[in-house]
């Protein structure tokens, strides 16, 4: 008897999972992204002098082309789990919103929600916060002129301008409405808290202070926000910048059986997230290039197409990687190589002028140099494509290269393996000491340029350079003990320049014991 009603629930759970996998097939996916990345283009066009940006990863595939990516998590804002995370400031979301006066941000949610939490919460605190650093900044730069006003003879009118400099500087939170109160009073009273921590993170609130004229403030769309076409206001008119976040995926919740003229489907909420489990190795690039083939082809061709893309994608990389012609990319060499350092005034970021083109073959080949420092963070799979004196190679996949100048060592995330960077991080950092002593750039890579690489990079900044940014050969770190505020401040200096850095908790974890237990060239480190 207990074998038949096992057999019975096996079965009920083997039809469930067979419901479930063909509700949630791939021409489903797709065609549900398509079909909300017209949403998203119809919202653009309301303001459409305002920048695109993709919340990393989902939203990268509602639209075919970006301005810029961000990274801004929903675990973030989880009740009782709120949290400001200085490891992923997104002050190049903020620089370009001052400089465009707002931005778009795009992002979708599985749940039947209308929004993230990620858009309803962690981006609201967000706003909150670097709006209360920002008006901590001005109201010390107020008390500063205010001194230096009474030391001397300065006009009336500057003085009266000076001491209404920080006045009218919103720093409410401003939260969506379906948003609880007592939720609200929970994240009201960790708002000092997260506003300290960012004022000692050695975050550049000055520069941010001086492009945002006026505050940071969100918005909500989603497919069901009525908006009235003849009324759309100037978003020059508003007294704060708006950063305007688009949901892009329908909220209802129940299974939504669509029709076109020549197809039917199950629309999907949110398709664009975990593509792991549904994209069969296509990328969000790879899509928007055929999106209309791939879209006409039907269910049935859907799979087998894809396939087919997929692997010409693949082919297309690997030769790009031996016959393209190599692209010279310089570091800058506005100070000698031999005295390599970080120079504020001169390299910062021209985000205004960064586009993610899905049209573009090259939309990857991007490698980040950290100013003047001789350092730079990309991917392995174009590693060989750009002109460098030396290369640490950190991907599982080893690359063509001249191994008096090469190093490959092979690590993977802590999810697989939790001492594969503390492991290696000794090499890594004598490889980098011997070659950038003698003046060399040399490109730290990895399979995606945003997590092993960039922790590479922050324990090779924080073991061979000073506190300035100039390459000492590990004097400064000899000297000195190294904490996780120190640490943390010098990875906010490497994003400033890595855009996209996503760094891992449980990598930065190993940069962290690799710099607190020893000391550069040591051979001794904990396994």
């Amino acid at each position: 008897m207990e074998d038949k009603d096992d057999s019975g629930q096996l079965s009920i759970y083997r039809a469930a999972r067979t419901i479930k996998r063909r509700d949630n097939s791939l021409y489903n996916a797709l065609r549900s992204i398509y079909d909300d990345s017209v949403f998203v283009g119809e919202i653009f066009q309301l303001w459409p002098d305002l920048p695109l940006l993709a919340n990393l990863r989902c939203g990268l595939w509602y639209s075919r082309s970006f301005h810029a990516t961000c990274y801004f998590k929903s675990t973030d804002g989880h009740n009782n789990n709120w949290s400001f995370n200085t490891s992923r400031l997104n002050l190049h979301v903020a620089q370009l919103a001052g400089q465009k006066g707002g931005c778009f941000i795009v992002d979708a949610t599985r749940r039947g929600k209308r929004f993230p939490d990620s858009m309803s919460k962690t981006i609201p605190i967000w706003t909150c916060v670097l709006n209360r650093s920002i008006r901590n900044h001005r109201h010390r730069m107020r008390q500063t002129a205010l001194l230096n006003i009474e030391e001397s003879s300065t006009s009336d009118e500057y003085s009266e301008d000076t001491r209404h400099m920080s006045v009218d500087w919103d720093c409410y939170l401003h939260l969506p409405l379906w948003v609880s109160g007592t939720e609200r009073a929970s994240i009201e009273k960790r708002l000092e808290e997260w506003t300290q921590q960012l004022d000692a993170s050695g975050a550049d609130i000055s520069s941010l202070a001086s492009c945002l004229k006026k505050p940071l403030r969100p918005l909500w769309i989603s497919q069901k926000t009525v908006i009235w076409l003849n009324e759309v206001p100037d978003h020059e008119s508003w007294d704060f910048t708006p950063i305007i976040l688009v949901s892009a995926s329908s909220p209802s919740g129940v299974v939504q059986r669509r029709t076109s003229s020549e197809f039917s489907w199950n629309y999907i909420p949110g398709a664009g997230d975990d593509e792991e489990s549904w994209a069969r190795g296509l990328t969000p690039s790879v899509f928007w290039n055929r999106a209309y083939d791939i879209i006409n082809a039907g269910p049935e061709l859907c799979n087998q197409m894809v396939a087919d893309l997929v692997e010409k994608d693949r082919v297309y990389r690997a030769r790009r990687g031996e016959d393209v012609p190599q692209v010279t990319v310089k570091a800058p060499k506005l100070v000698p190589s031999s005295d390599h350092c970080l120079n504020e005034s001169q390299f910062s970021l021209d985000i205004a002028n960064m586009n993610i083109d899905r049209n573009s073959s090259d939309e990857d080949c991007v490698i980040s140099w950290l100013g003047s420092t001789n350092l730079a963070v990309g991917t392995s799979q174009n590693a060989g494509v750009f002109k460098v004196d030396c290369i640490l190679n950190c991907d599982k996949e080893s690359i063509s290269a001249d191994p008096k100048t090469y190093l490959h060592l092979p690590m993977v995330t802590s999810k697989f393996d939790r001492f594969s960077l503390l492991n290696n991080l000794p090499s890594a950092v004598n490889f980098a000491k011997l070659n950038l002593s003698q003046g060399n750039t040399l490109l730290i890579c990895c399979d995606n340029g945003e997590d092993i690489s960039v922790c590479i990079c922050l324990a090779i900044f924080t073991a061979l350079f000073d506190d300035e940014g100039t390459f000492d050969g590990g004097n400064f770190f000899s000297k000195t003990c190294i904490t996780k505020l120190e640490m943390r401040r010098r990875l906010i200096t490497i994003c400033k320049y890595v855009v996209n850095a996503r760094p891992s908790r449980g990598n930065l974890k190993q940069v962290f014991s690799f710099l607190s237990g020893g000391r550069v060239g040591s051979a001794d480190r904990p396994t």
